[in-house]
């Protein structure tokens, strides 16, 4: 059986980045700890901890060995406070995706060992099923009427990496098909017109797990991503916005390497946009260039962007 999606992903990222001195990364990994919360979790640019940023957190230690035995512990104390706080699919899959972290670094096994942790998976993914819409995806919450390219990408990808199976993939395949425009990329909901590079790179991804990519989505993709390169070395979010992002710069190398596309120019231009313009001497990294202030979660796209470019070099 082959690894979940995402854990293929971050090996890959880990591979790229090993390629780097391994003090390289020292004041990233001070910066992302500094953001610990006395309670386990992290924050964002402020306040308390949100299982949202410590997803990130956690995926980008993860990267850069940034993971102790103390910290492993840590963390399962707080996420053990968060799962009866945790419903959203984003959410679920931030604490799953952190609690296999943690286990596949040597720390508790949460999801396997805890009686609560089971009853609450079975709980979450019924919760999860009433999500899907009769266009084939899953809507942000039970109230939506139609499905969200990201949300669906979040829930198949939650699946995935517990392998749990999903029930009638053809109609999520069918479902990503729809979200797709005549410039190529993909939408993030039906009423929609302009495509985005990060709905884009999900329903890449979705439709990479069900087998699902043919030579005609190869090619539009390509041309898409191509229509939101950018002067400064990055990717723009769409093509109204004229400067890049790290998000956007990040999702489009993982769209690449999906369908296995030559990133040209962009495996150059990406790694002088993140190491000149959005990395701090003092650790982290910003969004954009517009952007004045270190972010974990920016931090884990910029690690993400830099460890991609290294490993398609190898």
């Amino acid at each position: 059986m082959s690894l979940p999606y995402l854990i293929q992903l971050a090996q890959t990222i880990q591979s790229g980045l090993s390629k780097y001195p391994p003090d390289r990364w020292d004041r990233h990994r001070e910066f992302l700890l500094a953001q610990q919360c006395s309670d386990g979790g992290f924050r964002g640019r402020e306040g308390d901890s949100d299982l949202y940023y410590t997803g990130f957190a956690v995926r980008a230690l993860t990267l850069i060995d940034g993971l102790t035995a103390e910290l492993l512990l840590q963390l399962d104390g707080y996420l053990r406070t968060e799962i009866d706080r945790t419903y959203s699919p984003v959410d679920v899959l931030n604490w799953i995706a952190c609690a296999v972290a943690v286990e596949m670094a040597g720390g508790p096994a949460l999801l396997s060992d805890d009686v609560k942790t089971r009853d609450w998976l079975e709980r979450v993914f019924a919760d999860l099923d009433q999500l899907r819409c009769e266009d084939g995806g899953y809507a942000k919450g039970p109230e939506g009427k139609l499905g969200s390219t990201y949300q669906t990408f979040l829930v198949v990808m939650t699946h995935d990496l517990l392998a749990r199976p999903i029930e009638n993939q053809q109609a999520i395949v069918d479902f990503m098909f729809d979200r797709q425009r005549d410039d190529g990329g993909f939408v993030e909901i039906a009423p929609m017109k302009r495509s985005g590079t990060n709905p884009t790179a999900a329903a890449v991804a979705t439709l990479k797990l069900f087998n699902a990519v043919d030579s005609a989505l190869i090619a539009d993709v390509r041309d898409f991503l191509k229509d939101v390169e950018q002067d400064d070395g990055g990717i723009a979010a769409n093509t109204r916005i004229p400067f890049g992002d790290v998000l956007s710069t990040f999702t489009a190398l993982v769209a690449k390497r999906d369908l296995n596309l030559d990133p040209g120019g962009l495996l150059f231009s990406a790694q002088d946009f993140v190491k000149q313009g959005l990395e701090f001497p003092t650790g982290g990294f910003r969004a954009a260039l517009w952007d004045e202030q270190a972010d974990v979660e920016y931090t884990y796209y910029a690690l993400g962007v830099l460890g991609l470019t290294a490993a398609i070099q190898q």
